[in-house]
């Protein structure tokens, strides 16, 4: 896997990016490939799971939603974890997070499948906290242009192939095919990772060590309006993603289309990452601005068409894989906001507040969809996530018009 992650990286990758020289940018690049794929391979297996032990789409939304609660907990106590264990030593337990997640997965048991999701969660979080500090320890900030749509586009293999062959695998090897293959990552990515052992800025490491105040370094980054947007529309994109991942393979089994088609709705709908260069194109050529407000208008309309269409299965999943195209166009951007506006003393306990937005996109849209369907059915989930992108479009209007 190591090679194979050289292999793509050297074949999208200049001989420098910047200032970041191709050696340099293939170590952090290995540091997303490898999680991604057990990460994608995950998202449509596991909902499957729940939905098999648990019967219904609401009782899977409130076990996400109590997974979510406790998994928060567990992120924002990684920057003391950081003081006290060091940022390498919380990237290890993070992968070796990953690896118990994967064995509770394959338990098949309700309590297993709670710690699992709990244990995943967790570990993606130590993992991108402590990768986004590489990051920016080791990427110059006139560079993140550049680097950022690259490690994007690094990744689209993973999240092409990986949501299909979770469902796969499952289906036609072994139930617990998936998890074994995560668990591999997971060991994989260890040995990655102390082999690479990307360089440390020492002024990072005692930021994010005098981080004693969690509500002080969060009142600091939302009292700046360019940090608070950033954060508000990675939050929106973010829950419209964990409402495809999760309702989508449930939308398609319950709908009689089946377990691999939902997996393959979700591969088509990742796979457009593989159009980043041209998002990248597009927001140089006509502006972020732009790029972001027709990104997130198209992914709210074509969601609620697609709720709309439930009645025609078939149309409605097309629909969805349409919405994911315009949520692609939004990754393509990657976090660029945050990463142009958080200021330079501040990067890592920024970052940590930053990156919970991924709580708060486990834990919205849980709550909201399981008051949703204790009245009505699976399409409103799409609805609501519609209205909220389409909220997001207009919050675009006040990104700077320079960028």
């Amino acid at each position: 896997m190591q090679r194979a992650t050289a292999m793509v990286a050297r074949a999208i990758i200049p001989a420098t990016i910047g200032a970041v020289p191709r050696g340099k940018a293939i170590s952090i690049l290995s540091l997303f490939f490898v999680p991604a794929l057990a990460q994608a391979m995950l998202l449509t297996v596991v909902p499957l799971e729940a939905l098999r032990l648990l019967g219904a789409a609401r009782a899977v939304t409130l076990l996400y939603l109590v997974a979510g609660l406790i998994a928060v907990a567990g992120r924002f106590s990684i920057p003391f974890l950081v003081k006290s264990i060091g940022r390498r030593s919380v990237f290890t337990l993070g992968a070796l997070s990953l690896a118990a997640g994967s064995l509770c997965f394959a338990l098949y048991d309700i309590p297993a499948l709670a710690a699992g999701l709990v244990f995943s969660t967790f570990s993606f979080a130590c993992i991108e906290i402590t990768s986004q500090l590489y990051v920016l320890d080791n990427v110059p900030r006139q560079a993140l242009r550049h680097f950022e749509p690259i490690r994007i586009f690094s990744i689209a293999g993973p999240w092409t192939v990986g949501p299909w062959l979770g469902v796969h695998l499952s289906d036609t090897v072994s139930f617990v095919a998936p998890f074994a293959l995560a668990t591999v990552a997971a060991g994989v990515l260890l040995v990655l990772f102390w082999s690479v052992r990307p360089e440390e800025r020492a002024h990072s490491i005692a930021t994010l060590a005098a981080s004693q105040n969690p509500a002080r370094v969060i009142r600091r980054f939302f009292v700046q309006p360019r940090l608070r947007l950033a954060w508000t529309l990675a939050a929106a994109r973010s829950s419209w993603w964990n409402l495809f991942y999760i309702y989508t393979p449930i939308f398609a089994v319950t709908s009689g289309l089946g377990s691999e088609v939902g997996g393959i709705v979700v591969s088509i709908g990742s796979g457009w990452i593989w159009l980043v260069p041209v998002w990248g194109w597009a927001g140089r050529r006509f502006g972020l601005r732009r790029l972001l407000r027709a990104g997130y208008a198209a992914a709210g309309l074509l969601s609620i068409c697609a709720a709309l269409a439930f009645g025609l299965p078939w149309l409605g999943a097309v629909l969805l894989a349409l919405a994911a195209l315009g949520t692609e166009t939004i990754d393509g951007a990657g976090n660029l906001l945050f990463l142009r506006a958080v200021r330079a003393h501040e990067r890592p306990e920024m970052t940590t507040v930053f990156v919970s937005f991924r709580d708060v996109s486990q834990l919205g849209p849980p709550s909201v969809c399981a008051l949703l369907l204790t009245v009505f059915g699976l399409p409103s989930v799409f609805v609501a996530g519609g209205v909220m992108m389409i909220g997001a479009a207009v919050l675009t209007n006040h990104i700077p018009r320079r960028m």
